[in-house]
């Protein structure tokens, strides 16, 4: 009986031994396939992790990442069809890869799905917008009405937006398993956080790039490979017609450019075959513009291929007027010259010609004083366009002394008595008080501004008229409109101007006439080099157009001020500042 006792025990521990055993090798096969698992889906996530690393790089397509994710699927599940939509700005982009042949109906429903998980998360239904598909991998089978068994979607978000959703589907239920679910859902997120951190940085540049472009006069537009424009400035938008806060298509560009130039074609060969192209005299909206089309690279080198285009239109009219300018500016000068020197040479001509006229002095002296006035006129248009190259060039040179301006004013009126007689013009002057006898200027200089502005207000004044030139002092912070109101100066200085108010202590001298007066426009090109200004009554008086160039830069030889007011119909006042 013991004996057989102690066989049952040995037995039992026997079977107990060999139970542990085979639990014991059970558990730790399930422990080395769990461990296997992990593996396998760790070395999964990493392969794909380095993939979407090496082939996006910096790069922000959406598509491509879910190409990827969707490639490298068949490693980690099983599954009939992979898809993901793509919401762009003006369609939905949808890619279907069917690894097994299925349905019609299978794809509809699965892109009905698709539809409703994005319109779910946006809360916006997106089944009418207009949209691109593409099918690849098997053929789509008719001969059977597949279903849906298995199904789960993947939002694809970029920052906080919901881009996108990618899609997964099979014909067997209860396929996909939660932790399979959760490494496609890891990869997704990091892979949206790497594009979400470049796409902020990318977003910053473009932020600091727009901020500069904003300031740049010349119209710049940018865009990608599908012509939409990235960046585009005021300038740009106002060339096609925009407000600044609207959105400028490449379609306005295309408009506004119509009939001039094909900027879409040569956006494409540009960015085709990397090649800047240049146009020159392009017009639109009677504005003249040098066009640059240029391809937007990555780097610099061959093969690098363009991420899209560039397009500035620099505005040259004020280069075109200005070139007109000059050339009407050669023109006028070779007029000017040539009539005075034409004069002297057949003057030259009919004196030799003539021996009788060698022997009349009244007849020789008339003709040599004609002579003398012409090459007077060329000497002192010479002068002028001498005087404008030093101002130009910063060389004004001024010699200033004790000069006495009573004496120069009085002067000056005696040298243009006899024209303004001739003209029948009142020609006078007017001393304010606390103005000094002596200043120290340049008397010469200081009579050639006086000789213009007197010149300009005779010229430009009717018969009947009056032309004065008044001197006064002035205080500074003190209304010079005032200051002249007591001074008894007639002025068209308006009374609200407080163009001298900052201005240090100072005389100042005016010319007021009761001429045709001076247009706002008309005012504002005065002072600029080779403007002519005519009034109507008087445009058969002609001139270089140096003259208040000239004066103006004698004034600030002296570091005064020169500027004018006007009145249409009424008259005008130039006047300007000697520092005291």
């Amino acid at each position: 009986m013991q004996g057989t006792a102690l066989i049952f025990i040995i037995f039992l521990f026997s079977t107990v031994v060999v139970v542990f055993s085979l639990w014991w090798n059970f558990s730790l096969r399930k422990e080395i396939d769990r461990k296997e698992e992990d593996t396998k889906h760790r070395m999964y996530e990493l392969a794909v992790l380095k993939e979407l690393g090496d082939r996006i790089s910096y790069s922000l397509n959406i598509e491509k990442i879910a190409d990827i994710i969707t490639g490298s699927l068949g490693q980690l599940i099983e599954y009939d069809v992979s898809a993901y939509m793509i919401l762009e700005p003006d369609k939905v982009f949808i890619n279907i890869d069917l690894k097994n042949p299925v349905s019609a109906d299978f794809i509809n429903e699965m892109r009905k799905r698709m539809f409703e998980s994005v319109s779910a998360l946006l809360g916006k239904d997106f089944s009418a917008t207009k949209r691109e598909e593409v099918t690849t991998g098997a053929i789509v089978s008719s001969e059977e009405k597949d279903i849906v068994q298995s199904f789960f979607n993947i939002p694809l978000v970029i920052g906080d937006e919901v881009v996108g959703v990618l899609t997964v589907a099979d014909r067997r239920g209860g396929l996909y398993k939660e932790n399979e679910m959760t490494i496609l859902y890891k990869i997704v997120a990091q892979a949206s956080r790497a594009v979400s951190r470049l796409r902020e940085a990318v977003m910053k540049e473009e932020e600091k790039i727009s901020a500069m472009i904003e300031t740049i006069r010349d119209g710049i537009v940018m865009t990608d490979r599908d012509y939409r424009v990235i960046v585009a400035n005021p300038s740009a938008k106002a060339l096609a017609g925009l407000k600044k806060e609207e959105r400028l298509t490449i379609f306005d560009i295309i408009k506004a450019t119509e009939g001039s130039i094909d900027v879409r074609g040569r956006l494409e060969e540009s960015m085709k075959i990397g090649r800047t192209f240049t146009i020159a005299d392009v017009l639109v909206k009677d504005q003249v513009f040098e066009i640059f089309v240029a391809p937007v690279k990555a780097g610099v080198g061959e093969g690098i291929e363009a991420l899209g285009g560039v397009i500035i239109f620099h505005d040259v009219s004020g280069e075109k007027a200005a070139e007109r300018m000059r050339e009407d500016f050669v023109s006028m000068m070779v007029h000017e010259l040539r009539s005075p020197l034409d004069g002297i040479k057949k003057m030259g001509e009919f004196i030799n010609s003539d021996a009788a006229i060698c022997k009349d002095e009244g007849a020789l002296r008339e003709y040599m004083h004609m002579i003398y006035d012409s090459s007077s006129d060329m000497l002192d248009l010479v002068n002028d366009l001498l005087d404008v190259a030093k101002s130009e060039a910063g060389k004004f040179d001024i010699d200033p002394r004790p000069t006495n301006l009573r004496q120069i004013i009085a002067e000056r009126i005696k040298f243009f008595e006899t024209v303004a007689k001739s003209d029948e013009v009142e020609l006078a002057s007017l001393f304010g008080e606390h103005v000094p006898d002596e200043v120290f200027v340049d008397p010469g200089r200081i009579a050639q501004v006086l000789n213009n502005l007197i010149s300009n207000a005779l010229k430009f004044t009717a018969p009947g008229g009056k032309v004065m030139i008044q001197t006064l002092f002035h205080r500074k912070g003190t209304n010079v409109a005032a200051e002249a109101s007591v001074a008894g100066v007639e002025w068209f200085v308006k009374d609200g101007d407080d163009v001298l108010k900052d201005h240090p202590d100072c005389i100042v001298m005016a010319v007021t006439d009761t001429g045709e007066g001076i247009s706002e426009k008309s005012k504002g090109m005065l002072f600029n080099k080779f403007k002519q200004f005519e009034a109507s009554a008087k445009s058969s008086k002609r001139g270089t157009g140096l003259g208040l160039v000239i004066a103006k830069a004698i004034v600030e030889a002296h570091e005064g001020k020169i500027g004018v007011d006007s009145r249409e119909g009424v008259g005008s006042t130039f006047y300007f500042t000697i520092k005291q």
